[in-house]
């Protein structure tokens, strides 16, 4: 069966650190498919000003040149707030019970994961893959979220294939130093995005006058 890679957000708008972390972790730990998923309503974050549309189209041509990578709308297509819990029993529900799946988190939404919704179920529909995000300090974790590593963590990445969820591993990767945030100011700034973003998103961008004052 094929194990999956999961990589959620709002990618408003996709950038390489993006599709760099999704291909290193593919890479490494042996993915057959990154899913992309766009979130709709963000519960942690601000809803994007950039409609959902924009957002989606932008992923579609970051990853058309790569055939393990896709794109899964079904956050964009569902009321109400983008749970992980629900885009996970979605899933489940489509792939079955036994294919592998790994959610990618960066180490700084880690240190709240204990404030998600549902949070505790998570684990038992996925795996989770940490990856270290540029120029964030080092948290201290809730004692509640070390004892869950503690319980879940593995160092063999193979577990994440022999089983369907469960495991939590740490990943290193390389260290591109770009957020949305920097993107969209640089933008509004009259500035371009050139080599922080594959070409054909800066276009669609430059064509709808996105993130412009």
């Amino acid at each position: 069966m094929k194990s999956i890679g999961i990589l959620g957000g709002t990618f408003n708008p996709i950038h390489y650190g993006h599709l760099r972390m999704a291909q290193e972790l593919a890479d490494d730990l042996n993915f057959d498919e990154v899913r992309f998923i766009p979130a709709a309503s963000p519960p942690h974050k601000d809803t994007p000003t950039i409609c959902a549309e924009h957002r989606a189209a932008m992923v579609r041509l970051a990853i058309a040149d790569n055939p393990a990578f896709t794109i899964d709308e079904r956050e964009l297509n569902r009321a109400g707030a983008s749970y992980t819990i629900d885009t996970l029993l979605s899933l489940r529900e489509e792939l079955g019970t036994q294919r592998s799946m790994t959610l990618f988190m960066g180490s700084d939404a880690f240190t709240k994961f204990n404030t998600w919704h549902r949070w505790e179920e998570i684990i038992h529909h996925c795996h989770i893959t940490l990856v270290q995000r540029p120029q964030t300090e080092a948290n201290e974790l809730p004692k509640i979220l070390e004892t869950f590593l503690h319980s879940h963590y593995t160092e063999n990445g193979n577990d994440l294939h022999d089983t369907p969820a469960g495991f939590v591993t740490m990943r290193q990767i390389t260290a591109l130093d770009i957020s949305s945030t920097a993107i969209r100011d640089t933008l509004q700034q009259g500035f371009s995005a050139r080599y922080l973003m594959p070409d054909q998103v800066i276009e669609y961008i430059q064509a709808r006058q996105l993130y412009l004052k």
